[in-house]
Protein backbone atom coordinates (compact mmCIF):
# COMPACT_ATOMS: atom_id res chain seq x y z
CA UNK A 1 0.00 0.00 0.00
CA UNK A 2 1.65 3.16 -0.89
CA UNK A 3 1.75 5.81 1.72
CA UNK A 4 0.72 9.25 2.21
CA UNK A 5 3.13 11.86 0.93
CA UNK A 6 5.08 13.72 3.81
CA UNK A 7 3.49 16.94 4.70
CA UNK A 8 6.49 18.77 3.89
CA UNK A 9 5.61 18.11 0.42
CA UNK A 10 2.20 20.45 0.58
CA UNK A 11 2.11 24.02 0.13
CA UNK A 12 -0.42 26.70 0.92
CA UNK A 13 -0.78 27.81 -2.60
CA UNK A 14 -2.43 27.11 -5.59
CA UNK A 15 -1.32 28.51 -8.91
CA UNK A 16 -3.76 27.68 -11.53
CA UNK A 17 -4.42 28.35 -15.09
CA UNK A 18 -7.94 29.32 -16.01
CA UNK A 19 -9.55 29.35 -19.83
CA UNK A 20 -12.63 31.25 -21.15
CA UNK A 21 -13.17 29.78 -24.15
CA UNK A 22 -15.16 32.31 -25.48
CA UNK A 23 -12.73 34.92 -25.60
CA UNK A 24 -10.01 32.92 -25.70
CA UNK A 25 -8.37 34.63 -22.86
CA UNK A 26 -5.97 32.65 -19.98
CA UNK A 27 -5.38 33.27 -16.76
CA UNK A 28 -3.32 32.26 -14.17
CA UNK A 29 -4.94 32.16 -10.67
CA UNK A 30 -2.56 31.97 -6.91
CA UNK A 31 -5.15 30.63 -4.84
CA UNK A 32 -4.43 30.21 -1.28
CA UNK A 33 -5.80 26.71 0.10
CA UNK A 34 -8.69 26.69 1.87
CA UNK A 35 -9.63 30.51 0.18
CA UNK A 36 -11.80 30.41 -3.11
CA UNK A 37 -11.57 32.30 -5.95
CA UNK A 38 -14.59 32.88 -8.09
CA UNK A 39 -13.77 32.85 -12.30
CA UNK A 40 -16.29 33.78 -14.73
CA UNK A 41 -19.27 31.72 -13.24
CA UNK A 42 -16.61 29.00 -11.27
CA UNK A 43 -16.05 29.37 -8.16
CA UNK A 44 -12.72 27.47 -7.13
CA UNK A 45 -11.67 25.64 -3.67
CA UNK A 46 -8.25 24.33 -3.67
CA UNK A 47 -7.93 22.06 -0.17
CA UNK A 48 -4.67 20.84 -0.42
CA UNK A 49 -1.61 21.58 -2.52
CA UNK A 50 1.46 19.00 -2.72
CA UNK A 51 4.99 19.68 -4.45
CA UNK A 52 6.92 16.54 -4.92
CA UNK A 53 10.84 16.92 -3.47
CA UNK A 54 13.16 18.00 -5.68
CA UNK A 55 14.97 14.72 -5.30
CA UNK A 56 11.83 13.43 -6.54
CA UNK A 57 10.26 13.70 -10.40
CA UNK A 58 8.74 16.88 -10.98
CA UNK A 59 4.90 17.24 -9.98
CA UNK A 60 2.46 19.28 -8.32
CA UNK A 61 -1.09 18.13 -7.69
CA UNK A 62 -4.12 19.88 -6.18
CA UNK A 63 -7.03 18.63 -4.63
CA UNK A 64 -10.10 21.21 -6.13
CA UNK A 65 -13.62 21.38 -5.37
CA UNK A 66 -15.28 23.59 -8.38
CA UNK A 67 -19.05 24.99 -8.76
CA UNK A 68 -20.81 26.77 -11.28
CA UNK A 69 -22.78 30.03 -9.75
CA UNK A 70 -25.46 30.95 -11.27
CA UNK A 71 -27.97 33.58 -10.30
CA UNK A 72 -30.67 31.92 -8.48
CA UNK A 73 -29.70 29.03 -8.25
CA UNK A 74 -28.26 26.64 -5.94
CA UNK A 75 -24.39 26.01 -6.50
CA UNK A 76 -24.27 22.62 -9.02
CA UNK A 77 -20.51 21.05 -7.93
CA UNK A 78 -18.71 20.66 -11.32
CA UNK A 79 -15.96 19.22 -9.98
CA UNK A 80 -13.88 17.55 -6.78
CA UNK A 81 -10.69 15.88 -6.64
CA UNK A 82 -7.42 15.79 -7.46
CA UNK A 83 -5.82 17.48 -10.82
CA UNK A 84 -2.20 17.02 -11.70
CA UNK A 85 0.42 19.38 -13.23
CA UNK A 86 2.76 17.34 -15.33
CA UNK A 87 -0.98 15.13 -16.74
CA UNK A 88 -3.66 17.64 -16.60
CA UNK A 89 -5.90 15.29 -18.92
CA UNK A 90 -6.10 12.60 -16.16
CA UNK A 91 -8.40 14.23 -14.25
CA UNK A 92 -10.30 17.46 -15.82
CA UNK A 93 -12.88 19.79 -15.55
CA UNK A 94 -15.23 19.16 -18.01
CA UNK A 95 -16.87 22.54 -18.92
CA UNK A 96 -18.14 24.05 -22.21
CA UNK A 97 -16.64 27.61 -21.30
CA UNK A 98 -13.93 27.12 -18.79
CA UNK A 99 -10.94 24.63 -18.58
CA UNK A 100 -9.39 24.94 -14.98
CA UNK A 101 -5.63 23.07 -14.66
CA UNK A 102 -3.16 22.76 -12.08
CA UNK A 103 0.38 24.63 -12.56
CA UNK A 104 2.28 24.83 -9.40
CA UNK A 105 2.09 24.93 -5.70
CA UNK A 106 4.19 27.75 -4.05
CA UNK A 107 4.54 29.94 -1.11
CA UNK A 108 1.64 32.31 0.55
CA UNK A 109 3.67 35.26 -1.04
CA UNK A 110 1.55 35.15 -4.27
CA UNK A 111 -1.51 34.09 -2.69
CA UNK A 112 -4.71 35.85 -3.61
CA UNK A 113 -8.06 34.67 -1.92
CA UNK A 114 -10.02 35.17 1.65
CA UNK A 115 -11.65 37.41 0.47
CA UNK A 116 -12.18 35.80 -2.76
CA UNK A 117 -11.28 37.47 -5.82
CA UNK A 118 -13.28 37.86 -9.20
CA UNK A 119 -11.22 37.74 -12.39
CA UNK A 120 -12.74 39.35 -15.29
CA UNK A 121 -11.56 41.08 -18.50
CA UNK A 122 -11.33 44.80 -17.97
CA UNK A 123 -13.90 46.67 -20.57
CA UNK A 124 -11.89 47.82 -23.43
CA UNK A 125 -11.14 51.63 -24.36
CA UNK A 126 -13.50 53.80 -25.86
CA UNK A 127 -11.91 56.53 -28.48
CA UNK A 128 -13.71 60.11 -27.26
CA UNK A 129 -16.06 61.69 -29.13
Amino acid sequence: MASAPAAAGYESVAVLQALDKVTGRVFTLDVAVDASVSFGALQILPSSCYKAPPEEAPESAAFLEINEIKSGEPPRLLFRGWMFASSPSLSTLEHPIYDVIVLDCGSPDTAQGDPPITVQSLPSARSSE
